[in-house]
């Protein structure tokens, strides 16, 4: 093996840095917002009474962070023109976007769908201060990850070299909640501090502003065992540690985490995706959809299938909301708990 072993973080960091800066990465693999604009609507009605329940602040902060395309927030913004027109005029959209090619499609999604000028940001702590509404789907998945291994009556730590994981020697905190009963020999533990850290910040930022947030992906509510990483290049998964820079390379979230990072904040679910869609009206705008556009009803339900069914997308991915000074319950978690 040739090079020095590079610590697995720090690897998918660097690949997934270089995958959005020279690569589209819809060529690759589809989000939610890109499979139904009915994804969008449903969360700019969910930014809409969240909007009301802060007290109809003028201006707010309506902030998503990994944009991709632009497609959600144009989704969600159309419907607020036409249901919420006040809403609508008192967002002040920013994006939390580093690649230069996204910001690009970003704001040719996005020039037409507000009155008001688009602003991008490497991260959340330049977001300007403010009642905050904040949205990210799939994007806590692509933050990098490490991995440990136990053995035995230790821990060793993955690393990537070559092309193949290689092992040094670690410790870990006895207090993480997946320690709290026996590990067999084998298991691989993984653990996000960047998701931890933007969600620490997050919360902080709520408590300052006040306002709500919603973190959708795909993952788990318990501590789980297990190596998640994964890669796809043109819809198909490759080896994650081969030719960095050429494939998404995400990670099953860790959503009872997340939720413990939010601290003292309003923590809602998390709910799985399915039933939270549901709760917000997925199946309701679905019929009214295919009866606008008959010739188009079949695919407008598969796409709502594909988005609610637990076989698809309904239970793998899950939606954590997190929320300060939102007078009632959080829209679409009202009636759910967490399973």
């Amino acid at each position: 093996m040739t090079g020095q072993p590079e610590r697995l973080d720090h690897f998918m960091a660097r690949a997934n840095a270089a995958y959005y800066a020279g690569r589209d990465p819809f060529a690759d693999f589809i989000t939610s917002p890109e499979i139904s604009q009915m994804f969008g609507e449903l969360l700019g009605a969910w930014v809409a009474v969240v909007w009301g329940q802060l007290g109809r602040p003028a201006p707010f902060v309506l902030a998503e962070a990994g944009p991709g395309r632009g497609t959600l927030m144009a989704d969600a913004l159309r419907l607020l023109r036409h249901v919420a027109p006040a809403c609508h005029a008192a967002a002040q959209v920013h994006l939390i976007e580093t690649s230069p090619r996204l910001r690009a499609c970003q704001n040719a999604a996005l020039k037409a769908a507000t009155p008001n000028p688009v602003n991008w940001h490497d991260g959340l702590a330049s977001l300007p201060q403010g009642p905050l509404v904040l949205l990210a789907n799939e994007f806590v998945d692509a933050l990098p990850i490490r991995q440990f291994v136990r053995h035995g009556q230790g821990w060793a730590e993955r690393f990537v070299q070559a092309g193949r994981f290689v092992e040094q020697a670690a410790v870990l905190p006895p207090t993480h909640p997946a320690l709290a009963r026996p590990v067999p020999d084998g298991s691989v533990l993984e653990t996000c501090q960047p998701a931890l850290d933007f969600v620490h910040a997050l919360a902080a930022r709520l408590q300052h502003g006040r306002g709500a947030a919603l973190l959708i992906d795909y993952g788990y509510d318990a501590p789980a065992w297990g190596d998640s990483l994964q890669a796809l290049r043109a819809g198909r998964p490759v080896d994650p540690l081969r030719d960095p820079g050429t494939a998404d390379l995400t990670a099953h979230v860790d959503f009872a985490s997340m939720a413990q990072a939010a601290g003292s904040v309003d923590v809602w679910g998390s709910v799985k995706q399915g039933d939270f869609l549901a709760a917000l009206g997925l199946g309701a705008r679905a019929q009214q959809l295919a009866r606008a556009v008959p010739a188009q009803a079949q695919d407008i339900r598969a796409a709502a299938r594909r988005l609610a069914a637990p076989e698809q997308m309904g239970r793998l991915f899950r939606v954590l909301g997190l929320s300060v000074g939102v007078a009632g319950l959080l829209p679409g978690f009202a009636q759910l708990r967490a399973t």
